[in-house]
């Protein structure tokens, strides 16, 4: 878990860019490993982890993430590690949104930071958690549990939920969008209905063809535009079969796939952020006939509009604001 969160952490802005083909972004967060000593260590499975610094370092942080520990479920770890726990106290103290996953729940119970809080642990742990932690309101049945107002205390579940905790952390401090591209490039959520539809459109491939550019600038603006093919071939003067012909030699595409790859990309991106109604979206990205539209959208994505608005559009927006004391479940 500690790597996975390492590189999803570290990817947020670059690696959008660099897996659709679009201009890099600068890293969004700056990932630093935190433990008792500077001396590399081996955790559970066998890997070995080389902290950036020391609990007694003196360095700020806007985030902190607790991993799960390799613990029994029922074991008494009360002032266990009363070092880990002071300086997460510290760090809250300071401003820090403090999270835990899984197990590290414990440590923040251990801290005194939920007392009077609910919160959420696997479910495996939660009786234990319950009977040695009894100020704490478990919640062993949510994803993730804001217990503040101010949302600097968030637990999350089972292991896995590590992914939720991500696109939550993500959707907060960079923004919605980022979180969509996170999920969609690290497959986040349910993914049952397989991986189409969290495909982006990747930018043609570079080229020479200098009309072809020209028609493809033109296109990013008026993809909606009716007879969009044969404005095409109008504006540049050659004929259909020698347009067809360069443009599939220039961008991989057939004229007409790469106008519909654009309308379903903007697509997409109204459906994940606007309320607007499904057929309305169809006739603003040039289709008048809303029910081509959709059998064209569930070709190309593997789900209808209104599915992919249920996968998207809530992300980032998936938690209701904490009120104190109050649980955020995942829809």
């Amino acid at each position: 878990m500690l790597f996975g969160l390492k590189e999803v952490l570290e990817a947020v802005g670059p690696v959008w860019g660099m897996v659709t083909g679009n201009a890099p972004a600068e890293p969004r967060f700056d990932v630093a490993v935190v433990a008792v000593t500077a001396e590399p260590f081996g955790c559970a499975g066998g890997a070995w982890v080389k902290p950036s610094t020391t609990f007694a370092g003196n360095q700020r942080f806007d985030i902190v993430l607790v991993t799960d520990l390799t613990i029994a479920p029922d074991a008494d770890h009360r002032g266990r590690w009363p070092e880990v726990t002071a300086w997460l106290a510290d760090r809250y103290a300071e401003g820090a949104v403090v999270a835990s996953i899984c197990s590290g729940s414990v440590l923040l119970a251990d801290a005194g930071l939920l007392d009077g809080k609910e919160a959420t642990t696997h479910w495996a742990f939660a009786e234990g958690y319950a009977r040695h932690f009894p100020k704490v309101g478990w919640r062993p049945e949510r994803i993730l549990c804001i217990a503040d107002a101010e949302e600097r205390l968030v637990t999350a579940g089972g292991a896995a939920s590590w992914e939720d905790l991500m696109l939550w952390l993500v959707a907060r401090f960079v923004g919605p969008a980022e979180a969509v591209r996170l999920a969609k490039i690290y497959i986040f959520g349910d993914r049952s209905e397989g991986q189409l539809l969290y495909a982006a459109l990747r930018r043609p491939r570079r080229h020479e063809d200098r009309v072809i550019a020209l028609c493809q600038d033109w296109l990013a603006e008026a993809y909606a535009e009716p007879d969009i093919v044969a404005r095409l071939v109008e504006r540049t003067g050659l004929s259909e079969k020698s347009f067809t012909r360069r443009f599939k030699a220039a961008t991989g595409h057939a004229p007409l796939d790469y106008v519909q790859r654009l309308r379903i990309e903007e697509a997409k991106e109204l459906l994940e952020t606007t309320a607007e109604p499904v057929d309305a979206i169809g006739c603003s990205v040039g289709y008048a006939d809303t029910s081509f539209f959709r059998r064209l959208f569930k070709r190309q994505t593997g789900v209808t509009p209104t599915r992919y608005r249920q996968r998207f559009a809530g992300i980032g927006k998936a938690f209701v604001r904490a009120e104190s004391g109050r649980c955020a479940g995942s829809r």
